[in-house]
């Protein structure tokens, strides 16, 4: 895969954030090109590293289609990790969805598995470890939530001996844009020299069915505010604008294990701004820095690659998007970082759409602690001992 290079860097404590990456040609032979202008990551290196890059797809009530699709267009050498959210009642959508995986693993024999979010086994296992974060208090089992099944995919992840984990969205009806975004999480890999390491992906073209036919929109209705209020939050606090951020609501990123260890998550789908505000909040001024000494002599290096494949996905109404943009900018307005200047003008943002009434404000997220702490093995041999939902093929 050949990639421009990245000339241009931010950094801020321990984070190195790279400007956006375009992909040039998708497909390339080991032999070097030469050009400081663009990185060449060999073929070979990247199936190297697929094989420890396990991907999670976080799901709710999908078209099968869509999930199927997804499935076939993951690289064969990749660990699949389904967490399910849909009903099991009447009609039982997530037994539907095991048996589209049973079906897809009898074709390919790649490694599978699927958990449901509520897996009693799961809950247990968190609990019996003293982490509650993750716990809803009304059924005392794992919430609801896409920042929550991302958690538990990551925990399972860890438990089968990944590397790096990386996130696709359920909803792509593109499989071959699916197959790009995991190899281009593999090619951000190989470009860091850090063992902390998060790779975001930013869409080169949004399409959107017109009258008149597809119109190739270049950024998402909820993502240019988002990343409007990241480099606005950074620059005030700096002195100096920015606009290095492009992928606040990367649904489509992964990271090193290492990194996903210190990681907090959010909940619902405040998760993917979460993330890098928390890496500005609390790595840029942590509370123990000898805890995290060997961040800080490594760095954490933040990828954003732009993809060659459109994305098409589900569109979900205006609701939801005014519900992600509340939660996203909710993130920024309730961290450490947030001035009073940023904070006024996230609130005329939300009044202006109508997201808010004058005179409230964002209500703050709900986070997870990072499970760097906990013991992958035991949390494990409990999940499989008591689990209702879990089925691994491989």
């Amino acid at each position: 895969m050949i990639l421009e290079s990245s000339v241009y860097k931010e950094i801020f404590g321990p984070l190195i954030v790279h400007e956006a990456q375009k992909v040039i040609k998708f497909d390339t032979e080991t032999e070097v090109v030469q050009s400081s202008l663009v990185n060449n990551i060999p073929r070979e290196e990247i199936y190297n590293v697929l094989k420890d890059l396990a991907i999670v797809i976080p799901l709710k009530n999908e078209k099968l289609h869509l999930l199927d699709g997804v499935l076939k267009a993951i690289p064969h050498k990749c660990p699949i990790i389904v967490v399910s959210a849909s009903q099991r009642d009447i009609p039982n959508h997530y037994k539907m969805e095991i048996e589209l995986i049973k079906h897809y693993y009898s074709l390919t024999h790649s490694q599978v598995m699927i958990i449901h979010q509520k897996d009693i086994g799961a809950s247990e296992a968190f609990k019996e470890q003293g982490y509650f974060d993750i716990i809803d208090e009304n059924d005392g089992l794992i919430r609801y939530g896409k920042g929550e099944g991302m958690l538990l995919g990551v925990m399972l992840a860890k438990a089968i001996g990944a590397k790096y984990v990386g996130f696709i969205d359920a909803d792509n009806y593109i499989p071959g844009s699916v197959n790009e975004y995991v190899k281009d999480y593999a090619a951000g890999i190989l470009m860091s020299e850090s063992d902390y390491t998060m790779v975001r992906l930013k869409w080169r073209h949004k399409p959107k069915v017109m009258q008149r036919g597809l119109y190739f929109r270049r950024r998402g209705r909820v993502s240019e505010i988002t990343n409007k209020y990241l480099n606005l939050l950074v620059a005030d606090r700096t002195g100096f604008e920015t606009d290095i951020f492009v992928t606040g609501n990367a649904g489509e990123h992964a990271m090193s294990m290492k990194l996903a260890d210190i990681m907090s998550f959010s909940a619902g789908y405040s998760v993917e701004t979460h993330q890098l505000v928390f890496l500005l909040d609390k790595m840029t001024h942590p509370n123990e820095p000898e805890k995290y000494k060997d961040v800080y002599d490594q760095g954490i290096e933040i990828f954003q690659i732009e993809t060659l494949n459109p994305h098409i996905h589900e569109e979900k109404g205006t609701e939801h998007i005014n519900e992600m943009i509340l939660v996203s900018l909710a993130e920024i307005y309730h961290c450490e970082l947030c001035t009073d200047n940023v904070k006024k003008r996230i609130l005329d943002e939300l009044y202006s759409r109508k997201i808010l009434n004058k005179g409230e404000i964002p209500p703050k997220p709900h986070s997870m602690s990072p499970i760097g702490g906990l013991d992958i093995k035991k949390w494990f041999a409990k999940l499989k001992k008591k689990s209702d939902t879990l089925v691994t093929l491989k």
